[in-house]
């Protein structure tokens, strides 16, 4: 999942030779993030303390820290480090929030969401994303992290309302559960429009009676699957 803009091009990665992962993270932060307007400190932080390198497959560890997507499981990807941090700080998180993620693919995002939300729900449409994800988390230590199977095209009714949702798959239009289980002045940051033009970053923020909406950019995602 990489940005399209002039920016879009994955960077060189920078001479880390023999030093630990620790650093790796900070250069990450450093190189990929900050410098692309990303200054939120939490979510900045939240960046650095995530251990990336556990969250991708072991023939792929040595990328863990490249700007660009790299392949999972199920013909999935886990997002370069600039589209998580780019969604998680438009959410505007402040450490109080229930929050819930469409596609929870490796469980990447959902561990930076735990690092700046009291409560996540996250969930995922493949059995073994989802399992391999929750045995991930739970080894971390992520207690406040729930993976659940199911459509996330019907969002997770059963925790709703939440504060903030987090899609990360590409939606042609908006899916009316997400807007029913928004709470009032919560932020929905979803990714939208025709897959073969690329899609607009949208945030909606709820207010009384209607949604304030920003475009965020063009992004590249994977498509959201499910009913409707």
């Amino acid at each position: 999942m990489k940005r399209m803009k002039g920016d879009g091009m994955p960077k060189p990665r920078p001479n880390l030779s023999g030093e630990g992962w620790p650093a790796r993270r900070r250069a990450m932060v450093r190189t990929q993030i900050v410098k692309r307007g990303v200054d939120d400190p939490r979510v900045l932080a939240a960046m650095e303390r995530v251990p990336r390198e556990e969250f991708v497959p072991r023939e792929e560890i040595d990328q863990a820290c490249d700007d660009c997507p790299l392949p999972i499981s199920c013909d999935q990807t886990i997002s370069q480090p600039f589209t998580v941090a780019y969604m998680a700080a438009a959410l505007n998180l402040r450490g109080t929030e229930r929050v819930l993620e469409i596609g929870t693919g490796c469980g990447y995002g959902a561990a930076v969401l735990a690092e700046l939300a009291a409560e996540v729900h996250t969930i995922e449409r493949w059995p073994q994303l989802a399992h391999d994800a929750r045995s991930r988390l739970k080894r971390l230590g992520y207690q406040n992290v729930h993976v659940h199977l199911g459509d996330g095209a019907q969002g997770l009714s059963e925790f709703a309302p939440y504060d903030a949702i987090c899609v990360t798959a590409g939606a042609e239009t908006l899916p009316p559960a997400y807007q029913r289980q928004l709470s009032l002045g919560g932020r929905l940051v979803i990714p939208i429009g025709d897959p073969g033009q690329g899609r607009q970053m949208l945030k909606y923020t709820r207010r009384q009676d209607y949604f304030d909406l920003e475009n965020l950019g063009n992004f590249a995602f994977v498509p959201l699957i499910g009913e409707g």
